[in-house]
């Protein structure tokens, strides 16, 4: 990967499959805009069935010889990958924040995040274990191993697009799997990035494989092919309930991390201050666009109007621009159609009888001409029944909530389709611990924002996903048991 290649330069990408470069057999390519002004920063290649067959083929090839190796071996290349990849954040976060519109200074920290993913896989390189049980039988032991399941096809989200498929690769490749990785159309370029540095540290040809193309074409193919033993998506609920349906076919691993509507509640002994700053930054961190940000807020009627007071405060003092900008807080959304969701959003909650306290539109301004751009925006006089209560919105738009009593804001919060993360803050332990029990949510942050942690397991609920990623528990999705039954 060059590193003296200039930030405005538009780069032509090819496939990465087999440890080389190629293009789509059907010689259509497509441009990726920034949404930041709408131009061009770079071009793909649209891959579809055929791509899906020689990277899945050139992955089943490498990973028969890759799983022989001791998995300290493994892992000991994948440092490196890592250290190239932190070698190269300035380069890679310029071109996250250009094709994803998140500010530099995220960007800079995702391209961190990716590193350390795939580290604190290689960290678990020594801690995969089986199991020796007694047998009912005499002179016989049953062994029970952990072996890698094979090909692995991680498919990406635009939200974070390099730390996720780090997030994937890691587990994936320590484990003694080959993978192929799809980017999303909006996000691809970052990612194709890892098939030069992989290049270059010398991953074995057709252990990584990188392809571009749409989902509904490459995806489908790539997921309903028998080769395909584990699929592991980020992405819409949607989505991920047809990548469920096709891996069935075949009975592949699925593993999924979907949408989500996390509630934000604010007791009346929370520190208000603490409360305020975490919930502002849980909800308009990357615009808005992750899944565990603070989607709905309740507010105990008891401190609304003084929480309120400092809440707006900070909301109003978000300063939306160019994201290359480190004097700005907030960049745009990732496209034009997540900007048409806002709008309808906004529309239908004042359709629905609620009051738009801030924002609500497009930011005006000459800068604000092209690109995808929307206001932070706080709707309050919200009920229960309101459409921006239940429906994702992923972006910079947070519905407020009164409530009065503690049964009252745990069935509200639960009245939902999604189960990934939640907030409370409280200063009182019998609280958390009866919302640690009555909240169906997989991952709950207990007097802080949104944020997991490698060691952590991130594991959502209902239509918010199934399987899990990060930690021991993660890891291990990447691997299937084996069970010996020994006479002696």
């Amino acid at each position: 990967m060059s590193e003296t290649l200039a930030a405005a330069e538009v780069k032509n990408y090819d496939l990465f499959i087999d440890g080389k470069w190629i293009k789509a057999t059907s010689g259509e390519t497509e441009n990726v805009l920034s949404p930041i002004n709408e131009d061009v920063v770079g071009v793909v290649q649209m891959g579809a069935e055929h791509e899906a067959e020689l990277a899945l083929q050139a992955a089943e090839r490498a990973q028969k010889e890759w799983k022989k190796l001791p998995s300290i071996e493994r892992a000991n290349l994948m440092r490196k990958f890592a250290a190239e990849i932190r070698a190269n954040k300035p380069y890679l976060s310029n071109l996250l924040s250009r094709e994803q519109g998140k500010l530099i200074s995220v960007a800079e920290m995702e391209v961190e995040v990716t590193a350390t993913f795939i580290e604190y896989a290689c960290d678990g390189a020594r801690s995969i274990e089986g199991d020796i049980m007694p047998s009912s039988n005499p002179k016989e032991q049953i062994w029970i191993q952990k072996i890698p399941r094979g090909v692995i096809v991680a498919i990406t989200a635009w939200n974070f697009p390099l730390a996720l498929a780090g997030r994937k690769i890691g587990p994936a490749l320590v484990a003694g799997n080959a993978i192929v990785v799809k980017p999303t159309q909006e996000t691809p370029l970052a990612t194709l990035e890892l098939g030069f540095i992989a290049e270059k540290v010398g991953i074995p040809a057709g252990l990584i494989n990188i392809v571009t193309g749409k989902g509904r074409v490459l995806g489908n193919a790539l997921v309903a092919n028998p080769i395909t033993k584990m699929v592991t998506m980020t992405g819409s609920t949607p989505a991920g309930q047809q990548i469920f349906k096709t891996a069935s076919e075949h009975l592949a691993h699925v593993q999924l991390e979907l949408g989500g509507k996390a509630p934000a509640i604010v007791f009346p002994d929370a520190d208000i201050d603490l409360a305020v700053d975490a919930c502002f930054n849980s909800r308009f961190d990357n615009c808005g666009q992750v899944c565990t940000c603070n989607e709905r807020m309740y507010v105990h009627e008891a401190i609304y109007d003084v929480f309120m007071e400092r809440f707006m405060e900070k909301v109003k003092a978000i300063k939306v621009g160019n994201p290359l900008d480190r004097s700005v807080t907030m960049g745009p959304k990732v496209n034009a159609s997540e900007v048409r969701n806002m709008e309808h959003l906004v529309a239908k909650s004042i359709e629905e009888g609620a009051t738009i306290a801030t924002g609500g539109k497009k930011p005006e301004g000459a800068e604000f001409q092209k690109g995808f751009w929307f206001e932070p925006t706080i709707i309050t006089d919200v009920t229960q029944d309101m459409t921006i209560v239940h429906e994702e919105s992923f972006g910079p738009i947070l519905p407020v909530l009164k409530f009065k009593e503690y049964d009252e804001v745990v069935e509200n919060a639960n009245d939902c389709e999604f189960g990934l993360a939640a907030m409370v803050f409280t200063r009182d332990i019998n609280t958390i611990m009866s919302l640690n029990d009555d909240l169906e949510f997989g991952e709950i942050y207990v007097n802080r924002g949104h944020g997991e942690q490698h060691q952590g397991f991130h594991n959502g609920y209902k239509l918010s996903g199934t399987g899990g990623e990060d930690g021991k528990y993660g890891f291990e999705q990447y691997m299937e048991k084996k069970t010996f039954y020994v006479k002696y």
